[in-house]
């Protein structure tokens, strides 16, 4: 993983030269759940412009990152993250909160992250995600291996989502994937089993051969409809 982040970072400053301000690592290779199976390397790139010239200074680096199996650098000037702080409360404050300077002086102490939006951010994520494996379980082939895909590919977004519903909801923040989904299986009272059993297999403590997928994904679409609902309420109501 060292090696290369310090050849992205190196690539980045040979592409962008003086443009490049700041080289951010963060998500779970920085609080200590990265999984090499099936975590990703999350950058945060910041420029002083980002036009379209320079954005195709970044487009070989980009490539190469991609095809390392990790999702493209965002790429932000720091005008665009202080301004879109508010809408991505939920995004800034796990930034802000686990980082890792790769390269530049870490401006995110300095970083205002209004929360006035975020439990709209919250309702409004959990809502769209569920929508979004339900369009998945419709469009999938009726095939475990792909119903058993749809779970481990969403289960990080969901984990990181009850988060923010409990941290919404006035609880304590979870420090783990686990921690949050079993804290808000507690406060509304649903089985988290469904959504257990995928980090059991993320965490190697489980093979996929003996997890029954088809029970596993009722209870996992289950739980995601429960949560959602009831924050929804709670949150209205608070």
């Amino acid at each position: 993983m060292e090696s290369k982040l310090s050849e992205l970072v190196s690539r980045l400053k040979s592409a962008a030269l003086e443009n490049l301000k700041a080289v951010v690592l963060y998500g779970s290779a920085v609080t200590g759940e990265f999984m090499k199976e099936h975590s990703d390397l999350n950058v945060l790139c910041v420029v002083e412009r980002a036009g379209s010239a320079e954005l195709e200074r970044l487009h070989p680096v980009a490539e190469w990152w991609t095809r390392q199996g990790n999702p493209s650098p965002l790429v932000f000037t720091f005008d665009e993250l202080e301004r879109s702080a508010d809408i991505f409360a939920i995004e800034m404050t796990d930034m802000k909160s686990h980082h890792r300077m790769l390269f530049g002086a870490d401006f995110f102490e300095g970083l205002d992250v209004p929360l006035q939006l975020h439990r709209l951010q919250v309702e409004r994520e959990l809502r769209t995600c569920w929508v979004r494996l339900r369009q998945g379980i419709l469009a999938a082939p009726q095939k475990k291996k792909f119903h058993f895909g749809l779970m481990r590919e969403s289960v990080a977004t969901f984990c990181a989502l009850f988060r923010h519903a409990l941290i919404a909801l006035g609880q304590p923040a979870p420090h783990s994937k686990r921690e949050a989904v079993n804290g808000i299986a507690s406060l509304v009272g649903t089985d988290p089993s469904g959504f257990n059993t995928i980090l059991d297999f993320r965490e190697g403590k489980r093979k996929e051969s003996e997890i029954d997928i088809e029970a596993a994904l009722q209870t996992y679409l289950e739980f995601v409809e429960v949560v959602t609902n009831e924050v929804d309420r709670r949150l209205e109501a608070s």
